[in-house]
């Protein structure tokens, strides 16, 4: 079946998708963190630095997945911050509450949310981000609008999606493979909840100004997943 997402059933039945998916795939995640640490330490790094995060600052990290990244911006923030790490996903929230609560930081924490429906009252936070999460949104531009709105006034927005399909063989290559071996065709790569969704030059910061957001910068950074052989690049794409 096919979703076309023409209708709020259609966005809930991919939301349920996508919370399964990673309620499953969220404890191999979590085993392969050293490894997707190294991948996206410079990306995350980029991202905390552009949010313009200081020392007392409350930050909303959206589609925390384990949130490895939330730790980094409990760090930033320190004991006198705050730091509220969110998913659809209850297994994924339940192994950032560890993670979080092994820094012994009050002021961190983790929850079950949908970023197109965030339970705060608006202009909660000095920032927000979302490192790999906006594309499998039904709709990115609500998630957009509900990340502005949660912010307070002239504060920062930051998140990071794959890029065009060309710059990420490690995605298109195995799925052109595993289609040619089933007999279908690949499937688009632009269609919504998908890796690539948001990935076309341009693309998401057009669904930020649409969001209402101003001053919205795109930046292209090179992040190489590198493991000692395919063997373990498909040990890690079947743990995850």
């Amino acid at each position: 079946m096919e979703l076309t997402l023409d209708t709020p059933t259609d966005a809930e039945a991919l939301k349920a998708r996508v919370r399964a998916q990673w309620d499953q795939a969220a404890e191999g995640w979590d085993r392969h963190e050293a490894s997707i640490g190294r991948w996206l330490h410079d990306v995350t790094a980029a991202m905390i630095d552009l949010a313009g995060i200081a020392s007392g600052a409350s930050v909303l990290d959206l589609a925390a997945g384990n949130g490895a990244q939330s730790v980094d911006l409990a760090r930033r923030v320190g004991v006198s911050g705050r730091v509220v790490a969110t998913d659809l996903s209850p297994t994924a929230v339940e192994i950032a509450s560890r993670r979080l609560g092994a820094l012994a930081m009050d002021g961190a924490s983790a929850m079950v949310a949908d970023i197109e429906a965030l339970p705060f009252e608006s202009a909660t936070f000095d920032a927000a981000t979302c490192r790999l999460g906006l594309m499998f949104l039904p709709h990115p531009s609500i998630g957009l609008a509900e990340m502005r709105r949660v912010l307070r006034p002239g504060r920062r927005a930051v998140s990071v999606v794959f890029s065009r399909p060309e710059r990420n063989p490690c995605v298109t290559t195995l799925m052109r493979v595993a289609c040619t071996q089933v007999g279908v065709a690949p499937p688009d790569p632009a269609r919504p909840g998908s890796l690539l969704s948001l990935g076309a030059p341009g693309v998401l910061a057009r669904l930020y100004r649409e969001a209402g957001f101003s001053g919205v910068h795109e930046l292209v950074v090179s992040a190489p997943f590198r493991m000692p052989s395919a063997r373990h690049y498909v040990d890690f794409v079947r743990d995850g």
